[in-house]
């Protein structure tokens, strides 16, 4: 097995465990993630439906990434894409259990988040370019030098702020998904001693080179 091989199997890996921990989160039962606030508070102000909404934030914020001098590379594209036909996939499978307890519930949110940490590094670590909402992540780790956590925690916090005022439900879930994710991200980037600014990320055109050679 090549390397190129080898990256796009720990890309792929990687965005499934992100679904996967999504799915976790959700099935913890304790209110909507930073980003599903986001995407419904924007649903509610312009009338488009969250799913289209979703799309619509993602190539904002791609541009927004890209300005900031970030690569966007398949990496970026499959993000957008292939991570929700996994959560369809793993929602209609039924196989994770819906938490009703408070204590059962924030400790199944917390598993989510490291899941959805360790997917981080993985398809992150793959080289094809972080996904949209990641990107911007790096952008301000790497413009600010903050860690990678407290970027990460920027951002959550700020889509959980905007879309609070634009009218989406914010629960108790949320407040721990917003400030978590940093927590979480921080202990696995450092366990797994990974430095997303060191990460060099193909684009598009150089991976489908290597896709045409192959």
């Amino acid at each position: 097995m090549n390397n190129f091989s080898r990256r796009m199997i720990k890309l792929l890996f990687g965005l499934f465990l992100y679904a996967l921990g999504i799915v976790v989160t959700m099935k913890a039962h304790l209110g909507f993630a930073p980003w599903q606030v986001f995407h419904q508070g924007v649903s509610l102000t312009i009338g488009l439906p969250i799913g289209k909404v979703s799309i619509l934030t993602g190539f904002v914020i791609c541009i927004l990434a890209y300005l900031s001098g970030e690569k966007l590379g398949l990496g970026t594209i499959l993000n957008m894409f292939l991570i929700g036909i996994f959560l369809d996939w793993i929602l209609e499978s039924n196989v994770i259990p819906q938490m009703n307890g408070f204590i059962s519930g924030i400790i199944m949110m917390f598993v989510g988040l490291f899941i959805i940490s360790f997917a981080s590094y993985f398809y992150i670590g793959s080289g094809f370019g972080a996904g949209p909402r990641d990107s911007l992540m790096v952008a301000i780790e790497r413009k600010t030098g903050l860690a990678v956590g407290i970027s990460k925690g920027i951002i959550e916090g700020s889509a959980v702020v905007v879309g609070w005022f634009l009218g989406g439900p914010v629960g108790f879930g949320t407040v721990i998904a917003a400030f978590g994710i940093s927590f979480c991200i921080q202990i696995v980037f450092s366990l797994m001693k990974f430095e997303t600014t060191l990460v060099k990320h193909g684009t598009l055109g150089v991976t489908l080179q290597n896709l045409k050679a192959s």
